[in-house]
């Protein structure tokens, strides 16, 4: 808590948005408007909060006159206020017990910077898209789609990797810049062509030539995951390499 003095220092006279601070709103949602208090370390006592059409101020004690009461609704989850309502806006906006957990107050600002940060994600996602070579892209949209990937001609994949840049721009850079995901892809490729065979119970890749032994998945591991780990290591990368001679 903080005196009113504090709390109204920096206080901007402009329009303001609400918004109720749930996924499920209703069409018309009144939240209380008397009978509220708030703490004033100034002067030391809990003072009254009352919403009026003819009061200068939000404060009972500061009242002068009749108080004709009001209220505030919301509708459709929000709520707008002028800024000649300055009495509802300081009551939303500084002391309503319901701040930031019934309701939010919109920053338009940083809504405005959200977005422009995300569109220059999305265009950054496109470009890196447009630029991939195929094997790259193939291996980034099999994180999503799976083996169906497998199916898919030249022109399918460069067009679904962009969607996906486009859809979820900041999954498709993380992905796009996981050299295990590319690695991943040439395990799952040299299973497929029969290069390397995983067991059944997925805990063991071995040659699928004469069935020696590679290596063992970690308990609780995706296989997958593991062997790109392992295509890293001293012994991993001569296999590596071997597979990818085989697949070209």
């Amino acid at each position: 808590m903080s005196s009113t003095k504090e709390l109204e220092k920096n206080w901007v006279i402009k329009d303001r948005v609400y918004k109720l601070n749930s996924d499920r709103v209703p069409i018309v949602k009144i939240i209380k408007s008397r009978n509220l208090y708030w703490f004033d370390e100034e002067l030391g006592y809990e003072r009254e909060i009352k919403l009026t059409t003819n009061q200068k101020t939000p404060f009972v004690d500061e009242f002068k006159g009749e108080a004709r009461l009001d209220n505030i609704i919301f509708r459709d989850g929000f709520l707008s206020v002028p800024k000649n309502k300055q009495v509802m806006q300081k009551i939303l906006s500084l002391y309503h017990p319901g701040k930031d957990n019934r309701y939010i107050e919109v920053d338009e600002v940083k809504i405005a910077e959200n977005d422009l940060d995300y569109l220059e994600m999305e265009i950054s996602a496109l470009n890196s898209a447009k630029s991939m070579d195929v094997d790259q892209a193939e291996a980034v949209l099999r994180v999503e789609l799976g083996s169906k990937v497998s199916n898919m001609s030249s022109k399918e994949i460069r067009r679904d990797v962009l969607l996906m840049a486009r859809n979820n721009p900041e999954m498709f850079l993380e992905l796009a810049n996981d050299d295990n995901v590319s690695l991943r892809n040439i395990g799952i490729k040299a299973t497929e062509a029969n290069i390397i065979k995983l067991a059944a119970d997925q805990r063991t890749f071995k040659w699928g030539s004469n069935g020696r032994k590679l290596m063992t998945v970690p308990f609780d591991e995706n296989p997958y995951s593991a062997l790109a780990a392992w295509f890293k290591t001293d012994e991993g990368i001569e296999v590596f390499q071997t597979i990818e001679k085989k697949l070209k």
